[in-house]
């Protein structure tokens, strides 16, 4: 199944919730990424069909691998395009807001690439 760049928003952010506080339900979700219960609850069932992630009994959300395989990319180049914005001087806003729309658009060729470079590694 195709991942849109919200659903790889969604995994993102279960990501980095489990990795600040562990266990994550949907309101903890909801609170982080600003949007309704309804609209989290629409999203999770979304992934959870997709097999990006699972719920417990106890309403907690676990990512599949192949939800943490997506999350753990998203993730990285987002901090690397974070990281690069800010060495170049754009504020961490601005930073935040183009590292978040990049990190969907860029091809797995073009970020090693890019990377490669930055890290002196080519």
């Amino acid at each position: 199944m195709k991942i849109h760049a919200s659903g790889e928003d969604y995994l993102e952010a279960v990501l980095i919730l489990q990795k600040k506080q562990g266990m994550v339900r949907s309101i903890d979700l909801a609170r982080y990424m600003g949007f309704s219960k309804p609209s989290i609850s629409h999203a999770v069932g979304v992934l959870k069909n997709g097999g990006f992630l699972t719920v417990d009994d106890d309403g907690f959300l676990h990512l599949t691998v192949i939800g943490r395989e997506i999350a753990e990319k998203i993730y990285e180049r987002h901090l690397f395009f974070m990281e690069q914005f800010i060495a170049a001087g754009v504020d961490q806003e601005t930073a935040e807001q183009d590292a978040c729309r990049i990190e969907h658009a860029i091809s797995d060729t073009s970020f090693r690439k890019l990377k490669e470079k930055v890290q002196g590694t080519d």
